[in-house]
C-alpha cells in the first residue's frame, strides 16, 4: 500500500519573503481558503513573532481553516514559541484539523559561529527547550535544523535525537541555501533515518531552496529515501531563487507512481486556480514555460508533436491538462447577472467578501467592467478583487480621474486627480510615454521618493478587450512593495498599480525577516 505524503505549504510564510510579496490579512485568508480547497495538509500561515500584524493574520487563518492544519514558524526562543502558540490557538479547538508550531535553530558550524554566536551545547539546549515549550500549546511540534545541508552529521543526529526525546513529532531537514544535489541529499536523508534513534516515531520532512535550480529534484530524492513530508510553495515562490514548487512535486509523485510509493491528498484540479490566485495577489507572474502551471505547459507548436497528440494524446503528454485545472475560458457572468449570482460565483472561486459594503463595492466595479468587456471570465473576477482592491476600502490614495494625451511627434502629457484621504489633489506632467507621464504626475503630488524597480504588463484573458494586469514594484528606504492594477485601459491599470504600491509604502511597517 502507498504511504501518505504530507504536503506542507509555506506560501504564506516563506513565499511571502519574496521582495514585495508581503500580503494583507485578507489576502492571506483568500490564499489559505484556496490551499484548503487544494487539499494541503499543513498551511504555514506566517511567523507570529515577526509583527503583531503577522500574528493576527495567523490567528485569522487558524480561525477560518477547518480541514488543514495551521502552523506558525518560531525561532527556538521562548518569545517566539509563545507568540506562535497563541496565534495558532483557534486551530487547536474542536472542529479544526489542528495547529502546529514549527520551531527551528541553525545547526551548521558557520551559522552557529557567525550568526548565532552560540556553542553547540547551547544550540542543543535551545532546541530541546523550544520543543518542550511548544508542547504546552499543541501536541503537533515540528523541529527544523536550519542549514542542515552544511551541518556535521554527528551533531545533526544528536540534535534530532534530543528533540525527538523531548516530544517533536516532525523532523525537518532543510537545504536552507539550496546547496545540495539530489544524489547527496537523498543519501543524507537516508543516513539520518538510519542513524537517529527512534526515527520511526516521527515524520521526516524536507525543505529545499532553489538556488541551484534543484529544489524539486532534491525534495523528490528525499521522498525516495524515506521523507514523508515535503515543504513547498505555490509556483515555487520564495526568497532568492524560491522554494520547491508544490505543483511539480505533487504531479511528479502522481505521474510516476511506479517510482514513488506514496500518495498525497491534493485535489490536483485546484492546482491552476491556486497558481493564478497566488500570482495575482503577490504580483509575481508565472513564466509561460513553467512546468504544470505555465501558459505553454500543454501547448504543442511542432508539427510532429501536434500530429502525434491528435492521433493519440499520450504520445507527447504524460498528464492531462484537465487533471491540474486547465480548461478553456468559460463565460461565467455578464452585464445582466444579478448580485446573488455574482456572490455565488465569487464563493465558488474561494472569494469571500468581509461585509455587504465590500460586496456592493465589488459588484459595482463588476458592472462597470461588464459595460467595457463583452465576456467576463473567472480570471477577470480574481483580478477584480485582487488588484482592484475589492476587499480593502481603507486605501489612502485613490484614482479619481485620469486624462492622457499621446500623439505622434508630441510629448505625452497626463492630467490626474487623486483622492488623498478624501481630499482631491491634482497634477499634470509630461513624460516619455503616457504611463511615464502618469507616474510622474502621481509623484508630483505624493512626493514619495520611491524608486521604480519593476513595471510589467500581462493580459488576464484573450482578446483586444481583455483586461491588462499591471505589476509595479517600488522601493523606499530599503522596503520593497508590489502594487497591482487591472483595467481594459492599460494606462489606467498602470496608474492603479502605482497607487496600490504607494498605499503599501505609506501603510504598515516592514515585516521582520524570520531569520534576522
Amino acid at each position: 500500500m502507498n504511504e501518505k505524503l504530507v504536503i506542507f505549504d509555506t506560501t504564506l510564510r516563506d513565499g511571502e519573503q519574496s521582495p514585495g510579496a508581503a500580503m494583507t490579512k485578507d489576502e492571506k485568508i483568500r490564499i489559505a481558503r484556496q490551499l484548503e480547497r487544494l487539499g494541503v495538509d499543513v498551511i504555514e500561515a506566517g511567523f507570529a513573532a515577526a509583527s503583531p500584524g503577522d500574528a493576527e493574520s495567523i490567528r485569522a487563518v487558524a480561525t477560518i481553516i477547518r480541514n488543514s492544519k495551521v502552523c506558525s514558524l518560531a525561532r527556538a526562543f521562548e518569545r517566539d514559541v509563545r507568540a506562535a502558540g497563541e496565534a495558532i490557538r483557534p486551530a487547536t479547538q474542536d472542529g479544526h484539523a489542528g495547529g502546529r508550531i514549527h520551531t527551528f535553530i541553525a545547526t551548521s558550524p558557520i551559522h552557529m559561529e557567525k550568526k548565532l554566536r552560540m556553542q553547540p551545547d547551547q544550540v542543543m539546549e535551545a532546541a530541546v527547550n523550544a520543543v518542550k515549550l511548544a508542547l504546552e500549546y499543541t501536541d503537533d511540534v515540528e523541529f527544523s535544523a536550519e542549514d542542515a545541508v552544511r551541518s556535521e552529521m554527528d551533531f545533526l543526529c544528536h540534535v534530532f535525537e534530543a528533540v525527538i526525546a523531548a516530544g517533536a513529532t516532525t523532523i525537518n531537514v532543510p537545504d536552507t541555501v539550496g546547496y545540495s544535489i539530489p544524489v547527496l541529499w537523498g543519501e543524507r536523508i537516508r543516513e539520518l533515518i538510519q542513524r537517529v534513534k527512534y526515527a520511526d516515531r516521527v515524520i521526516w520532512s524536507t525543505h529545499c531552496h532553489n538556488d541551484l535550480g534543484m529544489a524539486v529534484a532534491n525534495s523528490l530524492a528525499a521522498v525516495m529515501n524515506g521523507a514523508r513530508q515535503v515543504e513547498c510553495t505555490i509556483n515555487g515562490l520564495g526568497e532568492r531563487a524560491g522554494n520547491a514548487s508544490l505543483e511539480e512535486v505533487v504531479m511528479a509523485v502522481k505521474t510516476r507512481r511506479d517510482v514513488f510509493h506514496c500518495d498525497s491528498r491534493i485535489d490536483t484540479t485546484q492546482i491552476v486556480p491556486s497558481s493564478r490566485l497566488v500570482s495575482q495577489i503577490t504580483g509575481y507572474p508565472v513564466q509561460p514555460n513553467k512546468a504544470i502551471v505555465g501558459a505553454n505547459a500543454f501547448s504543442h507548436e511542432s508539427g510532429i508533436h501536434q500530429d502525434g497528440v491528435l492521433k493519440f494524446r499520450e504520445t507527447y503528454e504524460i498528464m492531462r491538462a484537465e487533471d491540474v485545472g486547465w480548461s478553456h475560458n468559460k463565460l461565467t457572468l455578464g452585464k445582466l447577472s444579478g448580485r446573488n449570482a455574482f456572490r455565488t460565483r465569487l464563493s465558488e472561486l474561494g472569494i469571500v467578501m468581509e461585509s455587504e459594503e465590500a460586496l456592493n463595492s465589488t459588484f459595482a466595479r463588476f458592472k462597470d467592467l461588464a459595460d467595457k468587456k463583452r465576456e467576463i471570465f473567472d480570471e477577470d473576477l480574481h483580478a477584480l478583487v485582487s488588484v482592484d482592491g475589492g476587499i480593502d476600502t481603507c486605501d489612502r490614495f485613490k484614482l479619481v480621474s485620469l486624462k492622457v494625451c499621446s500623439e505622434t511627434g508630441e510629448t505625452p502629457h497626463a492630467f490626474l486627480v487623486l483622492s488623498d484621504g478624501g481630499a482631491e489633489i491634482r497634477a499634470d506632467e509630461f513624460g516619455g510615454g503616457p504611463v511615464d507621464a502618469s507616474f510622474r504626475a502621481i509623484e508630483k503630488m505624493v512626493e514619495s521618493g520611491s524608486t521604480l524597480l519593476l513595471y510589467s504588463v500581462n493580459n488576464i484573458t484573450t482578446g483586444t478587450d481583455a483586461q491588462g494586469e499591471v505589476t509595479v514594484r517600488l522601493s523606499r528606504d530599503g522596503r520593497i512593495v508590489n502594487g497591482q492594477g487591472a483595467d481594459t485601459d492599460i494606462v489606467i491599470a498602470s496608474a492603479k498599480a502605482y497607487l496600490n504600491a504607494l498605499n503599501k509604502v505609506f501603510g504598515a511597517g516592514e515585516r521582520a525577516h524570520p531569520q534576522v
